[in-house]
């Protein structure tokens, strides 16, 4: 099955740019001229995503706005003969399928996913970060698009980070497959760097089956009362 429908997990506080954050969602503070997310949101476009659900949370009504029609605004850049300007507002309105369903508390991602189950049913579906800007020639979530449909199971995006960084990111245990490639036989949350199984971190760009849903049910929770996602 292709890959139509992707997640973005936008409930999160966004504690670690407060006090950026305390007023606007982090997933809508600048980047030159558009929020974060509107460039993940762009990227899984380009990759060729039809459908988007935004699990949000309270505070993130900034991002539902965006992607939705504003009338006022359209009429004022229209009588101010703005063309530009007014095709540009419109094209954010209408460059995708756009959903909405809230996480009442932010439990981790692995249960922002599992908000999603009924949206996504049986089908595979993407995972993107909405604050994790990816810049390539190939769109990342491309690129991982055409892993999966050369092996057929989930896949996950890595970055080399220096190790004294490790303990800021998950990060794997993993086979060579090929170039760029790798087998993932375990995952790791922030380990201290003396006990990393590697420098690959994984960031925020996941392609994964519906067969994730039944573990993210019947899991425990971990530090924090958070849910975590785990191998399928």
């Amino acid at each position: 099955m292709q890959v139509k429908k992707a997640i973005f997990p936008v409930a999160g506080l966004g504690t670690r740019f407060l006090p950026a954050t305390k007023s606007t969602p982090k997933e809508m503070l600048p980047l030159i001229d558009k929020p974060l997310v509107q460039y993940v949101v762009e990227e899984a476009v380009a990759s060729g995503i039809e459908q988007i659900l935004f699990v949000t949370g309270r505070s993130k009504r900034a991002i539902e706005d965006h992607f939705d029609i504003s009338f006022e605004l359209e009429s004022l850049l229209y009588d101010k003969g703005k063309d530009a300007e007014l095709s540009q507002i419109r094209d954010i309105a209408e460059m995708m399928n756009i959903f909405y369903v809230r996480q009442k508390q932010a439990l981790g991602l692995g249960h922002a996913i599992l908000c999603a189950k009924e949206f996504i049913g049986n089908e595979p579906f993407a995972v993107l970060l909405g604050d994790d800007i990816i810049d390539g020639k190939k769109p990342c979530l491309g690129q991982l698009l055409e892993v999966y449909r050369k092996y057929r199971g989930p896949v996950l995006a890595l970055e080399q980070v220096p190790l004294e960084n490790i303990s800021s990111y998950g990060c794997v245990a993993a086979n060579t497959i090929s170039d760029r490639i790798y087998e993932v036989v375990d995952m790791v949350e922030k380990p201290k760097q003396e006990d990393a199984p590697s420098d690959l971190a994984i960031i925020g760009r996941y392609i994964l089956t519906p067969d994730i849903f039944p573990i993210l049910e019947k899991q425990e929770p971990g530090k924090g009362e958070r849910f975590s996602l785990p191998m399928p």
